[in-house]
């Protein structure tokens, strides 16, 4: 069977040098947050390099740590750092590697690392020596505080599910004092590669209620390559549990979507999850990221802001299988939610410093937005990549505003018109009164919005970056 720099305090991105009081505007005292502190998310990319399937715990007792698939597929890894970025740069501990004969000898897979009980859990998938994709679903644990350390870590053993097939991908999480696992698995006379099952749970390693399907792969755009559903990602916000998951083959086809179920529903029931009819997260050419999927979620160092963790390759074209292509690298980026507590997860914003949307003041929920080249103002948008914007400095100090989903386009003025081009217009940001910025476009001249639409005029509006 063959299956499918946060940049603290750099050049691009900081926040331009208040003016003093003139008549382009009044400086508020102190120092304005920088868009990294805005953006709140690292924006080294990728963050991890050849690691695919990435796991980011929330920070235990100050430290993240991570884990994910080696292009090898002969080890389990680990490391750990006090912020996300630091992952980049930690050391990584082998904790266990696969023997040289007999089962779990083969591919080894997507490990996840949960902290369940006050130990250490690590689920992954693995073959046989002798049948490398005879895959199932294995439980290693550790009583150490340390997960990195090797010493600490057993083997449970196998997770025994309902029937004895493919199996990978498992996820735990905790709802309403009861523990659940999803996972991915073939089942016995479904003509597809894998479903999603969830059980509720005993103990890490041992199931306390049969399993019940609760995606399976029918959509056109999960059945491209191969019929999958696997690599659930769970997050519970806003009266909802969200379960993300990947579909397709393991190239640029491979893609996420969403179920979802109320917070108060029986979990256990098929009927309780609702899946979106199309993919959440898909490869962009404009940013060249492909094959965005096996996500995590973890959250920033300000303990709120929700961070999404995904591989992608930088390329479109494989050679060979692209299960054994090396480069599906490490990636994080930030998650917005829309006004009405459903997640915006936007595209795969690719290089460079961090991103800002722009409110204007009095209207704080609604955002500047591009449709094609036109600029305007828009409430509430779901189309959350059509509000993304990075402030690139330039050395006189001047920037440009660009388009996270457009890179190579700028924002224009031309006369009283805002739009986006190639050759985007200096702009200098300055404090405005009551918080946020007024931008800048010529002497006397500023970003303005009135009534849905964004244009310019010698009356600034204030924005807020968010």
């Amino acid at each position: 069977m063959n299956r499918r720099t946060i940049l603290t305090g750099g050049a691009v991105g900081a926040l331009a040098v208040v003016l003093p009081v003139s008549a382009d505007g009044a400086p508020q005292p102190g120092s304005l947050p920088s868009d990294a502190e805005i953006y709140g998310v690292p924006t080294v990319d990728p963050l991890i390099s050849q690691r695919a399937d990435p796991w980011i715990t929330k920070p235990v007792d100050g430290t993240y740590y991570f884990t994910g698939s080696v292009p090898e597929y002969d080890r389990l890894v680990v490391r750990g750092a006090p912020t996300i970025e630091g992952l980049a740069t930690a050391e990584e501990t082998v904790i266990w590697r696969r023997p040289t004969s007999g089962k779990m000898g083969g591919h080894i897979w997507a490990p996840e690392l949960h902290r369940i009980g006050g130990k250490w859990y690590i689920y992954f998938a693995a073959g046989d020596a002798g049948d490398v994709f005879r895959i199932r679903t294995y439980v290693m644990e550790s009583a150490l505080d340390d997960p990195r350390d090797p010493a600490g870590w057993v083997l449970k053993g196998q997770l025994a599910t309902e029937w004895d097939g493919f199996t990978l991908d498992a996820t735990s999480f905790s709802h309403k004092g009861r523990q659940y696992l999803v996972w991915a698995q073939s089942e016995p006379e479904i003509a597809v590669n894998t479903s999603l099952y969830i059980a509720e749970m005993a103990n890490p390693w041992t199931f306390k209620t049969k399993p019940t399907r609760i995606a399976t792969p029918t959509k056109s755009w999960e059945i491209i390559g191969f019929k999958v559903n696997e690599g659930a990602a769970v997050l519970i916000r806003n009266g909802k549990v969200f379960i993300t998951y990947s579909a397709s083959a393991t190239d640029a086809n491979y893609c996420m979507g969403l179920l979802t179920a109320s917070a108060g529903a029986d979990l256990l029931k098929r009927e309780s999850w609702t899946k979106s009819p199309d993919p959440i997260f898909v490869s962009n050419d404009q940013t060249q990221r492909y094959g965005p999927g096996h996500n995590s979620f973890t959250v920033a160092e300000d303990g709120k802001t929700d961070v999404l963790v995904y591989h992608a390759r930088d390329y479109k074209q494989i050679t060979g299988d692209p299960l054994y292509d090396p480069n599906r690298h490490t990636r994080v980026q930030k998650l917005y939610w829309h006004e009405d507590g459903t997640p915006l997860f936007g595209i795969p914003v690719g290089s460079g410093g961090p991103i800002v949307r722009l409110s204007p003041a009095d209207r704080p929920r609604s955002f500047v937005k591009h449709v094609g080249d036109a600029f305007g103002v828009a409430h509430a948008p779901r189309e959350l990549e059509l509000t993304q914007f990075r402030f690139v400095k330039a050395a006189d100090g001047t920037e440009t505003v660009q388009s996270v989903d457009e890179p190579a386009k700028f924002l224009v003025v031309s006369g009283t018109t805002v739009s986006l081009g190639t050759t985007g217009t200096p702009v200098t940001r300055i404090a405005a009164r009551g918080g946020g910025v007024n931008i800048r476009v010529a002497p006397g001249q500023f970003l303005h919005h009135r009534n849905g639409q964004l244009t310019v005029a010698a009356k600034a509006t204030a924005f807020k970056l968010s």
